[in-house]
């Protein structure tokens, strides 16, 4: 063990001390004795947290470990030499780290060997050892045991050695009801169902070679008796009649069904079935209502899970299940209930967890941000980049329909320059070691536009780290085209997709036959082989670095040099967490020190909080009783009182052929170090548990070399270009100098500044420029237009390129609300007294024709702020008796941000009312309820309209 390790067991060894816990979930310090068999429940409703042990498993355990110190016995002949055998390990020599003397390389790991030894025990052990002990079904009509196993700890082999058991014994007994030597393997899609041909004895890499499973030649033999067929659940799906068919031949029934399912397995009877990933198996009962949005937190899909369990009770029906033997790392079921996050398979014989498998090295240790050197969560004082979604500006923005030019919100760019530059750097380790496979950076965000700016994000060289521009190395993957090719179905082909997956290919550095027979593949079988073999040497995936995904990628995808996460989608549960930190769990060497413990590896992670649990202190109120809710809806008789106004995407500034900026009109732009992160430490941690004495920083004052100001220069001028060229009157190549000129003359003014004297040493200077370069580009780009727009154009929506007011849908509330008479909106809801005020000047105003609270109707003016796009949403709109339509705001304070808004906002009036066809348009904000009448009146004389307090 080193000391910047949570590796404190030896994997071929029964665990011997863990990493206690003090009473609010802290690393406290190493205990003797192994960790009791349990899982962490979380009440996100009421920020609770609570350990459940489970006592089966458990008890368990200590009657395997009293049965295995007797001899094992009960056992038949058979499975004394197998057991036999799987002990056997050799010696180990501490000199030359490794094990001799042998039956094969590596002995099998702790776990594997109790996972094997307790599904003997149930069936083989005298009745003495298991009295007692009673195992809840899932209220089906055959046998289910779970073996509960993280993953990376080799749950595929353990496959194995129930199969070689299974089937030697059932050839030796052919009577003994306990075994079967028909085995049918169901998967969660084709990417595990292709890892677990390994199952078959003929395969050529077949586990029972590759980790010398039988005693004897004779007995290997013998093992290719073995019946046994692998297939991904939707083989169990019925059987769709072709839509044109001539010949009805009606619903298929469940001998037609086995025959279709098993093939040459149907001639045989009392199968054994393995379930892998048995989470997607779960038999929903009639008595538990559960949700799609809870199945799908826990990543259960209902129908899968339906059709799988329903698939394999019509094969029990025809040929018997003897017995099912699940395995998972995260045997969860949804419980339908509000008060705990979910319940484990009741039917759990043994468990070794992930905490086990972090203390035993069997997989990479995961490290989070536990700090930063920006502010942090106003809420929770946690970093803002160990939680990033949390954040209302990252969920905001990444939350919407935006298209892939949009840039990242700040946050998430300064989050992947941090994670970038580590990236980098480990590559160059890796290099220097004489790796020629990379590491790869993995990001799982929210939604498929979120997936398109990121791809863009880093192929267009935004990322400032170089070396993340790599378009032939990144791969976004489709989620809809994976999960059809997941399926083994058809997809309607995408040529930019497609375009972008045969460069992946052709960069993938295959032998010219490999590649030609890769690119005749179709679109969703090139990237099923791109995604499964991320990673591995010789395969189409081997130099991919960047893998972005909106999905949590198929189970089973084991891309062992998986090193940096970003998360960057909503984590509702602690098993959402788990399951994509597991995507980079596994490791890439198994070397060990000379105590034969596994020399640590790490998977840096932003953005996925391995615990969701967050620290309050103790005690609480009683909730409040539900409030009664409003519905407010359009009044059908109110359409004299309706309000339409145009569906803006964006206003076109035409500019001067010839640009100019009045610097000594131009604020100042003050750049805010505590909005900035530049280092952040990451600790190792088990679920949510870090250890903060063994932190480790990440320090961007290392990169200076990626933040030099011709490059600083580059990148601002670039994005600069991408936003006015389209709106430029003369030649392009010019634009792009003069923009070059603009951006030198604005980062050496005094128009610039940094309220802090730290940062003013110009290597820091540069980092905090680099990193608000968006912030930037958005200062420069206002003063550009305002002091050079001949012409503002405004671009409409096609779709839908007018709004109104009669078209809102009806909604409930439990805010406080009033019913109108001058609107065409039945009630105004008040998200404050100011509010309420203005609400009670437009009912009674002689000057109000018509008004509306803008809640609910979509009306809204797109604006930059720190250079991503986000929503204006104002809060009245107020048509008055002489024609005009304003638009009105209140605020109780001003702001920079504000300020932002109202420039948009004018910018916007102008250009509608240039346009023309929509009305006389004016903008205003009230900063005082009491000017609320003043400022209508004066818009209703129509007199200029002020936009500033």
């Amino acid at each position: 063990m080193t000391s910047q390790s949570l590796i404190i067991n030896s994997p071929y060894e029964m665990p011997a001390q863990h990493w206690s816990q003090d009473a609010n979930g802290k690393i406290a310090q190493v205990a003797e004795g192994r960790r009791p068999a349990a899982y962490e429940m979380y009440d996100t409703r009421n920020n609770t947290r609570r350990v459940e042990l489970l006592e089966t498993v458990n008890r368990v355990r200590q009657r395997v470990d009293e049965w295995r110190a007797a001899g094992w016995p009960g056992i038949t002949m058979v499975t004394r030499a197998l057991l036999e055998h799987w002990d056997a390990r050799g010696e180990w020599i501490a000199e030359a780290r490794r094990w001799q003397g042998g039956p094969r390389q590596y002995p099998f790991y702790f776990c594997q060997l109790e996972a094997i030894e307790t599904l003997i025990w149930w069936l083989e052990a005298p009745p003495d050892y298991r009295q007692g002990i009673f195992l809840p079904g899932d209220g089906g009509a055959w046998e289910r045991i779970c073996s509960k196993m993280a993953t990376g700890s080799g749950k595929t082999t353990v496959m194995g050695l129930i199969a070689t058991w299974q089937t030697l014994n059932a050839l030796q007994y052919p009577k003994d009801s306990r075994f079967s030597h028909a085995i049918f393997v169901v998967t969660p899609g084709l990417t595990v169902k292709s890892r677990l041909q390994v199952l078959l004895p003929g395969d050529e890499k077949n586990v029972y070679d590759e980790f010398s499973m039988c005693p004897t030649e004779a007995m290997r033999q013998r093992l290719n008796q073995m019946e046994i067929r692998v297939e991904n659940w939707h083989t169990l799906m019925p059987l769709k009649e072709p839509a044109r068919s001539v010949v009805k031949k009606g619903k298929e029934s469940d001998e037609a069904f086995t025959r279709r399912v098993l093939g040459r397995l149907a001639g045989f009877k009392d199968l054994i079935v393995f379930n892998d990933e048995a989470h997607h198996a779960y038999r929903q009962r009639a008595e538990v209502k559960v949700g799609r949005k809870e199945a799908e937190a826990l990543g259960i899909d209902l129908e899968e899970a339906t059709r799988w369990i329903e698939g394999l009770d019509r094969i029990h029906k025809t040929r018997r299940i003897r017995r099912c033997f699940d395995l998972s790392a995260t045997p969860f079921a949804p419980t339908g209930k509000t008060n705990t996050e979910a319940g484990l398979y009741e039917w759990i014989i043994s468990d070794f967890g992930l905490n086990d498998a972090i203390e035993a090295g069997l997989v990479k240790t995961p490290r989070v941000v536990i700090r930063d050197d920006a502010l942090a969560n106003a809420k929770s004082y946690a970093s803002k980049l160990y939680h990033l979604y949390r954040e209302d500006e990252v969920r905001d923005d990444l939350n919407r329909k935006a298209d892939s030019t949009d840039p990242l919100p700040k946050l998430v760019q300064n989050a992947y320059a941090l994670l970038a530059y580590d990236w980098r750097e480990t590559q160059k380790a890796w290099q220097a070691e004489g790796h020629t496979i990379p590491p790869v950076m993995l990001t799982v965000c929210n939604r498929t536009e979120t997936a398109a700016r990121i791809e863009r994000f880093f192929n267009e060289g935004d990322c400032i780290i170089e070396g993340t521009q790599a378009q032939e190395y990144t791969l976004r993957v489709d989620s809809k085209v994976l999960e059809k090719a997941e399926r083994g179905e058809k997809v309607t082909k995408d040529k930019e997709y497609a375009a972008r997956l045969e460069q992946v290919i052709k960069a993938a550095g295959l032998p010219a036959d490999k590649q030609n027979e890769l690119l005749a593949l179709k679109q969703e079988e090139q990237l099923r082989a791109l995604v499964d073999t991320v990673g591995k040497r010789g395969r189409p995936g081997q130099q991919l670095q960047n893998v972005v995904s909106v999905a949590m990628l198929s189970e089973g995808w084991d891309a062992a040099n998986v090193t940096h996460i970003m998360g960057l989608r909503a984590f509702t549960s602690q098993l959402l967490c788990e399951q994509v930190i597991g995507r980079g769990l596994r490791r890439v060497a198994h070397d060990m020190d000379e105590q034969g413990y596994f020399l640590p590896e790490f998977v840096n992670v932003f953005g996925v909080p391995l615990s969701i649990f967050q620290e309050v202190g103790e005690g609480g109120e009683t909730p409040p009783v539900p409030k009664a809710s409003v519905r407010i809806e359009v009044e059908p008789d109110r359409n004299g009182y309706e309000i339409r106004w145009p569906n803006v995407v964006r206003i076109q500034s035409v500019l001067k052929p010839e640009l100019r900026v009045d610097w000594p009109a131009v604020e100042p732009l003050a750049l805010d170090p505590n909005a900035t992160p530049i280092n952040a430490e990451i600790a190792p941690s088990l679920t949510g548990i870090v250890n903060l004495a063994q932190a480790s920083a990440i320090d961007l004052e290392s990169a200076a070399q990626d933040f030099r100001l011709q490059n600083l220069i580059f990148r601002a001028t670039r994005k600069l270009y991408r936003e006015l060229d389209s709106g430029f009157e003369g030649d392009t190549q010019y634009l792009a100098i003069q923009l070059i000129r603009l951006v030198e003359q604005f980062l050496a003014s005094d128009k610039l500044t940094i309220p802090a004297q730290w940062y003013a040493e110009p290597a820091r200077r540069r980092l905090l420029i680099g990193l608000n370069i968006d912030a930037v580009v958005t200062h420069v780009s206002r003063y550009i237009r305002q002091s050079n727009t001949t012409r503002l154009e405004p671009l409409f929506d096609e779709q839908l390129p007018i709004g109104s007011t009669s078209a809102m849908r009806p909604w409930l509330t439990t805010k406080p609300c009033e019913p109108t008479s001058r609107s065409q909106i039945s009630h105004a809801v008040h998200d404050s007294t100011w509010e309420k005020a203005v609400v009670a000047v437009c009912e009674t105003s002689d000057d109000v024709a018509a008004w509306a609270k803008n809640d609910h109707l979509d009306f809204v003016v797109r604006y930059l702020w720190e250079g991503s796009s986000r929503r204006f949403v104002p809060d009245f709109l107020i048509k008055l008796r002489n024609g005009r339509t304003l638009v009105l705001e209140v605020k109780g304070q001003d702001s920079d941000l504000n300020r932002a808004k109202r420039a948009a906002m004018a910018e916007w009036v102008e250009a509608i009312n240039l346009a023309g066809g929509f009305g006389s348009w004016c903008f205003d904000t009230v900063f005082d309820p009491a000017r609320t009448r003043d400022v209508i009146a004066c818009h209703a004389e129509a007199r200029s309209v002020a936009l500033s307090p």
